[in-house]
């Protein structure tokens, strides 16, 4: 595997010293997020394998080229599982991919998101120095959290090669209820609900249906569903239904053309903006099927004290990520210069300026 690495660095150093953009690719499973694919491309997926596991521990330590699957069937086969839930979107996926994309799953609001799951990374950077930041422990605070300002980074600050990722016990128990209620009504009521003691896990509205997981211990989810109420539904279907939200595959965003992604506080009632919606996250996340002007969903948005990202389709020029404000334009700006001064790594995916 060092052969690999050497080989990475040697190709890093060249490209920076001709400024020539390199495109970091691992399984490809994310190409269409973020901006356009820029440089010549720069394979990582062979450098895999999961170099660390202790169950007991609850840390993984996997290269970055390991593909997704393989990590969550390890963990299953040892009853433990990324408590992000990652959507996969498609076979290829990769841990690399994964963290440098940021994105989250159903059970994100619940449970962490996938920044609060790293704990360590190993990274090449614009120089090809092999960089390590973090540790292999839940209590590793020490200096600047480089590990965690990876993710969600588009590959943008360096070539992830190694991560050490939290991971946490399966549910014992799961069940899934559905209700009827409009957009409103399903936010305020999840709102309700999560200030409430209760084993949520995952909540999804969409066409008048409201969808709420519970998990945890077997005593716990029959007492909450007793409390809720609603309509069981059959453990596969839900199985089925919540891993189609997870990787996008239900109707509403295959019929999609550009989705947007949108971010606001979770009590913001249902936005003034046309087209089909989605709603998870206890109302904190918005998917928005539209083909509305980025300007109005932005603002939207914003209004709703978030922001919003063109996630697939529509035309990337208006910019695919909510602009940040000066102070933080500056600071990214910063970072990027100081882990890839020659700027090679994956141009314009996260900002059209770096």
């Amino acid at each position: 595997m060092q052969e690999i690495v050497e080989q990475l660095q040697s190709t890093i150093r060249e490209a920076a010293a001709q400024h020539s953009p390199l495109c970091i690719r691992g399984g490809g499973s994310k190409d269409f997020y973020g901006g356009p694919l820029r440089g010549e491309p720069l394979h990582v997926s062979a450098y895999r394998g999961i170099i660390d596991y202790e169950p007991s521990e609850l840390v993984m330590t996997a290269r970055a080229g390991t593909p997704l699957a393989e990590i969550e069937n390890t963990l299953r086969d040892r009853g433990q599982m990324l408590a992000f839930e990652p959507p996969h979107f498609g076979s290829h996926s990769t841990l690399g991919g994964c963290i440098a994309a940021g994105l989250s799953g159903p059970r994100r609001a619940y449970a962490g998101s996938v920044r609060d799951a790293v704990l360590g990374a190993r990274l090449l950077d614009g120089k090809a120095d092999d960089l390590r930041f973090g540790g292999q422990v839940m209590k590793n605070v020490a200096g600047f959290d480089v590990s965690r300002l990876l993710t969600g980074s588009m590959g943008t600050l360096g070539v992830i090669l190694e991560l050490s990722l939290k991971v946490l016990p399966l549910p014992v128990a799961e069940a899934t209820l559905r209700f009827e209620h409009t957009a409103a009504d399903a936010i305020a009521l999840m709102n309700e609900w999560a200030g409430r003691p209760l084993p949520l896990s995952a909540t999804a509205w969409h066409d008048g249906k409201l969808h709420v997981r519970l998990s945890g211990a077997a005593a716990a989810v029959s007492a909450a569903i007793k409390q809720f109420g609603g309509e069981r539904v059959d453990d596969n279907a839900a199985q089925r239904y919540w891993h189609d939200i997870r990787e996008q595959s239900t109707a509403f965003f295959t019929a999609a053309e550009t989705l947007w992604r949108l971010s606001v506080k979770s009590t913001t009632l249902p936005l003034n903006l046309p087209g089909a919606r989605l709603i998870e996250w206890n109302g904190a996340l918005r998917w928005l099927a539209t083909d509305a002007d980025a300007a109005a969903v932005r603002a939207a948005a914003q209004f709703g004290g978030g922001h919003a990202t063109l996630f697939r389709g529509g035309d990337k020029a208006v910019g695919v990520f909510h602009a940040l404000p000066p102070a933080l334009h500056a600071i990214e700006r910063r970072l990027k210069r100081t882990f890839d001064p020659a700027g090679i790594f994956n141009p314009g995916r996260l900002y059209s300026d770096f």
